[in-house]
Order: C-alpha cells, then sequence, then structure tokens
C-alpha cells in the first residue's frame, strides 16, 4: 500500500475524489469545491456540501485515497421544512457511538445583486433582503450500520436506534431558546458572515452536544454552546435544562483574538478547535486545544491559560478556507484531517472532482 504523497514542507495530502455528479447537477459549483464538514467512521468518510440537503459517502481506496462515492439524501431520514432540494447549510458532522451527527448554520442569509439588478437602487434593495431558509435550522442524527470491509451506511432505524433531530418548526428549534439570550438575541436577526448567528462545528460525549458558533463573535470571544439532548419519542430530541435558570443551554466564551469557530472534534477531555475569520477576509486561522472541557459543567468564561495553540493555518480570502476537522490515526498519533471551502487550483484536478485534503501532524500538547 503506498504511502500518503508529501509536499516540500513536510504536510502530507489526503485525495478525496466525487464521481456521483448526478445526483448533484442541481448544485452551482462541483461539491470538491464546496466543502464544509467532515467525520471520519471506519474505512469511510461523510462530508458535506453546504449548498445540498444530504451527505457525501467516500470509501477508502488506498492510504491517501478515498472515492466510490454515494450521495445520501437526508430527505429518506427526516421531513425537510424547504424540500429536498433547499440547502440546509451543513457545517459540523461527528461519527459518535454508532450515530452520525449533523448541524446546520442556522444563519440567515442575505441575498446578493444579480446582473440585470445593476449598480444602482435595485442592487441595493436586493441587500436589503435577508433570507431565512427553513432546512439550515437542523440539528439531528442518523444510526450507522457497519458493513463489511468497514464501511457504514445510514439507517433510519436499528433496533432502538432511530434518526432523531430538534423540531424544525418556524421558531427555528434552537433559536427559541436564544431569543432571550444577552449576549446571542442581539444577533438573530444578523445575517451569517456579518456577525450573525452561525453554528459551524459540532463535538459529542454521550448526551452531551457542544455546537462550535463561526458568529457572533462577542468581545473578541468566540461562543460554544454545550446542549444535553434527550430523545423524549422516537425521531424527536430535545435539550435538558442544564442552565442557569433553567435554560435549556450552556454557554462558554473563549478569547480567540476576534476569530470564529470553524469546527470541534473532542480528544479526550479536551476540545480541539479550528479557528479562523467570522466573514469574508484574508487572515490566519488555527487549531487550538481547550484543556479539560468537559470537566465545565458550568457556563462562563474559559480561563486563556487553558487554550494552547496547536497549529497554525494560512487563509486566504478567494481560496483554501479550512472548514472540516477530523483525527486521522493514519497520519501518525495526534494528526489530523483538514478539508477546505473554496480550495485554490493546486488542490483540484482538471475536472474539479478530486481535490486534496491536508494531514496535519500537531505540536505536543
Amino acid at each position: 500500500m503506498a504511502k500518503p504523497q508529501q509536499s516540500s514542507n513536510g504536510a502530507s495530502h489526503v485525495h478525496l475524489t466525487f464521481s456521483d455528479l448526478q445526483a448533484l447537477r442541481h448544485l452551482g459549483n462541483p461539491v470538491a469545491k464546496d466543502l464544509s464538514a467532515i467525520a471520519r467512521a471506519g474505512n469511510c468518510l461523510f462530508l458535506a456540501c453546504d449548498e445540498a440537503a444530504g451527505l457525501e459517502r467516500l470509501t477508502r481506496q488506498d492510504v491517501d485515497r478515498y472515492g466510490d462515492h454515494q450521495h445520501i439524501s437526508l430527505s429518506d431520514f427526516f421531513e425537510l421544512p424547504g424540500g429536498p432540494e433547499e440547502e440546509m447549510d451543513i457545517e459540523g458532522l461527528a461519527a459518535v457511538d454508532e450515530y452520525l451527527w449533523i448541524v446546520g448554520s442556522h444563519a440567515l442569509k442575505r441575498k446578493k445583486p444579480k446582473g440585470e439588478d445593476g449598480e444602482g437602487v435595485e442592487a441595493l434593495a436586493r441587500m436589503a433582503e435577508v433570507e431565512r431558509e427553513a432546512n439550515r435550522f437542523f440539528l439531528g442524527r442518523v444510526p450507522m450500520q457497519e458493513q463489511a470491509g468497514g464501511v457504514f451506511t445510514l439507517r433510519s432505524e436499528i433496533d432502538d436506534r432511530h434518526a432523531a433531530c430538534l423540531s424544525m418548526d418556524r421558531e427555528g428549534g434552537l433559536v427559541r431558546w436564544l431569543r432571550k439570550d444577552p449576549h446571542l438575541a442581539p444577533f438573530l436577526k444578523v445575517p451569517a458572515k456579518e456577525n450573525g448567528l452561525d453554528i459551524e462545528g459540532i463535538a459529542i460525549q454521550g448526551e452531551r452536544v457542544w455546537l462550535g458558533l463561526r458568529g457572533p463573535v462577542v468581545a473578541g470571544h468566540a461562543v460554544v454552546l454545550e446542549l444535553s439532548l434527550k430523545e423524549t419519542k422516537p425521531g424527536q430530541l430535545k435539550p435538558r435544562q442544564i442552565g442557569p435558570g433553567g435554560q435549556r443551554y450552556r454557554k462558554h466564551l473563549l478569547d480567540t483574538g476576534g476569530l470564529g469557530i470553524r469546527d470541534l472534534r473532542r480528544d479526550g477531555v479536551d476540545l480541539l478547535l479550528l479557528v479562523g475569520p467570522t466573514m469574508a477576509l484574508q487572515g490566519t486561522a488555527h487549531v487550538l486545544r481547550w484543556r479539560d472541557a468537559l470537566g465545565d459543567e458550568k457556563e462562563g468564561m474559559v480561563p486563556t491559560s487553558r487554550l494552547t495553540l496547536l497549529k497554525d493555518l494560512p487563509y486566504r480570502r478567494e481560496a483554501n478556507h479550512p472548514e472540516g476537522l477530523e483525527h486521522w490515526p493514519d497520519g501518525g498519533a495526534g494528526a489530523l484531517l483538514v478539508v477546505y471551502d473554496a480550495p485554490g487550483p493546486e488542490r483540484l484536478d482538471t475536472g474539479s472532482r478530486t481535490v486534496q485534503a491536508d494531514v496535519l501532524h500537531l505540536s505536543a500538547s
């Protein structure tokens, strides 16, 4: 079996090939250009494209190559309020305890001027319109079943495990519990990428669920929401009352120097955070370790002494935005795989079907 390819700077790469193009013909860009989340289960990868209402599964072909692409529509498991082709803006995945967890951005979207709008009042009027796409307000999980060769499939029901999610009614499930939050409520009407609410990462330990926010960043601090989810009946999840005053979440603020969270991963009792610019800016991205995050059973400010910088990553305005983070044991102890949104041309093959992800070899924690 071939060894992972090495770049000139010592980083290794994994190549991801997407071939089920017929299922994704409605998308504006090839899926390889719009990756937003990743989760590994055995010898397969589940990935999300933020324009779709489904997932992409790739299986291992070699140590540094994944292919045999299969598109999975989430409308096969859930009744999506916006229908099977409205995008879900999936920004976080986690494969834990025989479930695949999925979270949408929960973000509003500002319309952009079209060519026929010109540059005058028509364009300005369009820029004033803010959309709420119901499929984006998703948080749920689907049971996984292992098949031959360490490949996992998704099933609506396996024994006593069911596909389940938070309510997706007009109030937006999770958002209803944030409407009175003194830090977050003012941002609920602000579009994503303008420091509005924008969930971009998920980490799991038992019934505890951590959600990393790209926005808002509050006084230079990124926000992590913690939930404890119970399945009240088959197919329905609901947060327990775990916060002050009976609120259904805990809120953790971390001084990231003004950067938002792009993904989360649990690492023992710690959480690993992929952080980067909140808006469409050229800047830096980092991997941070939040030490003993699982020990924080009250909400509050996380001392900076418990945040450790593990890795710096490039972040360019037009290309190579780090979006997804996953443990990568093939790369050695502590290695992580990172996938990118808007990959530069050096990461793509000529047909935009294969994209290069990076294996990061972290400094000691």
